[in-house]
């Protein structure tokens, strides 16, 4: 009786689960086009699944766990260009890798104070109430990264970091890393690149030969990079990676273990499924570096595909773009968002350069943005744009 009890329970929750799942808008369907986030490849899945009931936190507990997670971090390190002396820790994403950067440099520094252009990503607004740290903003030039005259003028006696964007959130840009590179090595400044969603992208780019620039390990003023296998990565949800110089430079943000297995843990999360771990791993492992060159390579002539149909309608662009992120420039962007809503896509708004944006991810294909042109005419139509 109790085991019949037990598998209607079972039925009832997995049919309430189902309900709630109904509800969300799904990368399968092609219709989310506004997330820098995608369907994971199928892989990814399976490997998280086996993983799910290990924890990181703990190493020795789960060894081979261990091992996984230091051959994808050495995969990241070297698609980074990262020296012998560099390690890496992985996060949850980008807001927390930059959380950690930024922790890492004012206990370095001493300093209480963090350069940011105008394109950087809201984490450092949470950096600045968490840390007690002045956000000090530099404008963005016509190309809309960072303009360098500005950022010269702003360094002062108390600066801990300065922020370098490789694939900014809103239309993927990147700043002018190697003059960057160039100010901080002059003036002994910790530069921290948020690349959480161009570190997956921008290598592979540069292989293909486009005119990129550089923005790694490569360039000596570079300290840390932050990069997300759960965006161009194509892994599961949620895999990030902060990757320092100078490994030594853990021992400024590392705590003593009592009670674990190991003596001391640094960056901020205990208890860490290695799940993600396992799915970026495996992923890394089934692609490689020419997979993930032919993924990017695809992801970017549907990007010039969607460009030119966007133009066809009548519609301009902020800028061409860099990576594989459009903006979109509107009157009333909201407008066209809740259109669109109502058509089943979704996209984001850019209120602040009054554009919406799309991301051509993996398995965004010409099929799908055919199909979103006409809905995406006819929003503009009834709203006013057209």
């Amino acid at each position: 009786m109790n085991g019949k009890l037990n598998e209607e329970r079972r039925i009832k929750i997995l049919k309430e689960l189902q309900n709630f799942y109904n509800k969300d808008f799904t990368f399968s369907s092609g219709r989310i086009l506004g997330s820098m986030c995608t369907q994971p490849h199928s892989i990814a899945k399976e490997a998280y699944i086996k993983f799910l009931e290990t924890n990181l936190g703990d190493p020795e507990l789960f060894p081979g766990t261990k091992e996984m997670e230091t051959k994808l971090l050495s995969f990241i390190m070297d698609l980074l260009n990262a020296p012998k002396s560099s390690a890496g820790l992985i996060c949850s994403g980008g807001t927390e890798s930059n959380i950690t950067a930024i922790w890492m440099s004012k206990k370095l520094t001493g300093k209480s104070e963090i350069i940011v252009p105008e394109s950087a990503h809201f984490s450092f607004e949470k950096i600045g109430s968490l840390m007690n740290t002045k956000l000090v903003y530099i404008p963005l030039n016509k190309e809309y990264f960072m303009n360098t005259s500005e950022l010269k003028k702003m360094i002062s006696k108390d600066t801990a970091a300065i922020i370098g964007i490789a694939g900014s959130t809103e239309l993927g840009t990147i700043d002018p890393i190697p003059e960057l590179s160039e100010i901080c090595t002059d003036n002994n400044i910790f530069l921290h690149i948020d690349a959480a969603f161009g570190g997956f992208v921008i290598p592979f780019l540069k292989e293909l030969k486009n005119n990129i620039t550089d923005f790694d390990f490569q360039l000596k003023g570079v300290s840390s990079i932050s990069i997300d296998a759960h965006k161009m990565g194509y892994s599961a949800i949620p895999l990030g990676a902060l990757i320092i110089r100078n490994k030594k430079w853990l021992d400024e943000i590392s705590v003593t273990t009592p009670y674990i297995s190991s003596n001391k843990q640094a960056g901020l999360l205990a208890t860490r499924s290695g799940g993600p771990v396992a799915a970026a791993y495996a992923v890394s492992k089934y692609l490689g570096r020419e997979g993930y060159k032919d993924l990017i390579k695809e992801c970017m002539t549907t990007t010039e595909y969607a460009e030119k149909r966007i133009s066809d309608i009548g519609l301009n662009l902020v800028i061409k773009p860099t990576l594989n992120v459009l903006g979109i420039k509107l009157k009333n962007p909201s407008k066209v968002v809740k259109k669109l809503t109502d058509f089943g896509w979704k996209v984001n708004k850019m209120e602040r350069l009054s554009a919406i944006r799309i991301v051509l991810m993996p398995r965004v294909t010409k099929d799908i943005i055919d199909n979103f042109i006409p809905d995406l005419e006819k929003a503009c139509r009834e709203v006013g744009e057209l």
